[in-house]
């Protein structure tokens, strides 16, 4: 079947918005047609959706996310993630590996593939873990993982405090050109803590999480990125000294990308309104500085995508305050309008900017034949109505967790509509 999205508002190379009319055949995008032009005649049977003038992009790609199956199916689903997803406009997404079991043999990365085609939502790309039950102690088969389907090792949820295991796994991963992603943490530094140090911390006489702790890892791993020649990836950065460091290491041409999460783009330690554990995440939320060393490092290429981070948990888990709950948020469904209406909104950041680092970007360092609008390419596409603003109302959400510190936010720019392979996955009107 073919598809006709017309009167779509696309950004063209250099950041305009044009009118046009976006053919889909058979899943791809088969042309890019100007406001004028003549929409080809098609055999069999045609699809025609107005945009009505509202903006079309690359459907968004989230390279840091927690599906939490199989194990934590209390928390989420492959599929009310992917559900998720797609409902906040992301159609390619890819999920850490701590789970349980953790995703560390071929049989897990199959189970997550086997349960994300039958979600039939969007994309998912399973990360396997650097080692075994992510203890540190052993590297698990990167060769079988990968050829289960695997696109790179992380133990995310915890850094690897051994640097030789680290360079070990980089030598693995080099030889596979396959990229090693890291959650850059000393645990010596941060036990018992569980905010950054700071104001709040000041505040509430709580022991603090030293911006040290994420960024000793950092400078650690780009010596052995450095050493081994690997593609290196820094997870959810958000501190001024990783953000230098991981400048520093590209200007001289080490192999490193780094990914900044919204959260740490739009909030500092001293926004938190008290001991709520919808405030608390990994990393911690940190001071106003980050926030602008983060804001910078985005704008300045230092850090190449935003992602999520989406970590759901039960209202009853987080529920325990703020020194017994889990760490994590969610992230999905807020992440571009919430971008959108401190940024784009504002001023301060061209619109074309803020979809590149959504789309294009994150493609670009993984690989992914997505995040583009050209013939050709996969019609994973999201639609945006600018104008609409609404209120965050979690109990609305697509995802099982309702662990968001935006509920209330007034945000403007939601996406009503989303594609993957050409199929409509949800949209505003009709739902899923």
């Amino acid at each position: 079947m073919v598809q006709i999205i017309k009167n779509a508002k696309v950004l063209n190379e250099q950041g305009q918005l044009e009118t046009k009319h976006i053919v889909v055949k058979d899943g791809r995008i088969e042309a890019v047609l100007g406001e004028g032009a003549d929409v080809p005649v098609q055999d069999g049977s045609v699809q025609t959706i107005d945009a009505q003038g509202k903006l079309v992009t690359p459907g968004f790609i989230d390279m840091h996310v927690h599906l939490r199956e199989p194990g934590y199916e209390h928390k989420e689903t492959i599929e009310s993630g992917s559900r998720s997803a797609v409902k906040g406009g992301f159609t390619t997404i890819a999920c850490m590996p701590n789970t349980r079991p953790v995703t560390d043999t071929p049989q897990t990365v199959e189970l997550v593939l086997e349960k994300a085609r039958q979600a039939q939502m969007a994309k998912v790309l399973p990360y396997a873990a650097i080692t075994k039950n992510e203890l540190g102690r052993e590297l698990t088969d990167f060769e079988a993982l990968k050829s289960a389907g695997a696109i790179g090792f992380t133990d995310d949820g915890v850094g690897v405090q051994s640097a030789q295991m680290m360079k070990d796994a980089m030598k693995r991963a080099k030889a596979l050109n396959m990229p090693v992603i890291a959650h850059c943490e000393d645990d010596s530094l941060v036990k018992g803590a569980f905010v950054t140090e700071g104001k709040f911390a000041e505040r509430h006489g709580l022991k603090g999480i030293p911006n040290e702790s994420e960024a000793i890892h950092v400078g650690r791993d780009i010596l052995l990125a450095e050493a081994t020649g690997v593609h290196y990836h820094v997870c959810h950065v958000s501190t001024e000294q990783s953000v230098r460091l991981i400048r520093q290491a590209k200007a001289i041409g080490i192999s490193v990308t780094a990914e900044v999460c919204p959260h740490h783009l739009v909030l500092s330690d001293e926004d938190i309104p008290g001991l709520d554990a919808n405030w608390k995440m990994n990393p911690p939320l940190r001071s106003p500085r980050d926030v602008e060393a983060c804001i910078e490092g985005l704008l300045d290429g230092t850090l190449d995508m935003i992602v999520t981070d989406h970590a759901p948990h039960s209202v009853e888990e987080k529920a325990k305050g703020m020194e017994l709950a889990p760490f994590g948020i969610v992230g999905f469904e807020t992440a571009f309008p919430l971008l959108y209406t401190r940024f784009v909104a504002t001023g301060k950041w061209e619109l074309s900017f803020l979809v590149k680092r959504m789309t294009s970007d994150p493609a670009r360092v993984f690989g992914l034949d997505s995040g583009v609008l050209t013939p050709g390419a996969p019609a994973d596409l999201t639609m945006i109505d600018l104008d609409l603003e609404k209120e965050v109302n979690p109990e609305q959400f697509a995802t099982k967790g309702r662990n968001t510190p935006f509920t209330g936010w007034k945000l403007k720019g939601w996406p009503v509509m989303t594609w993957v392979d050409g199929q409509v996955r949800w949209s505003e009107q009709d739902g899923f």
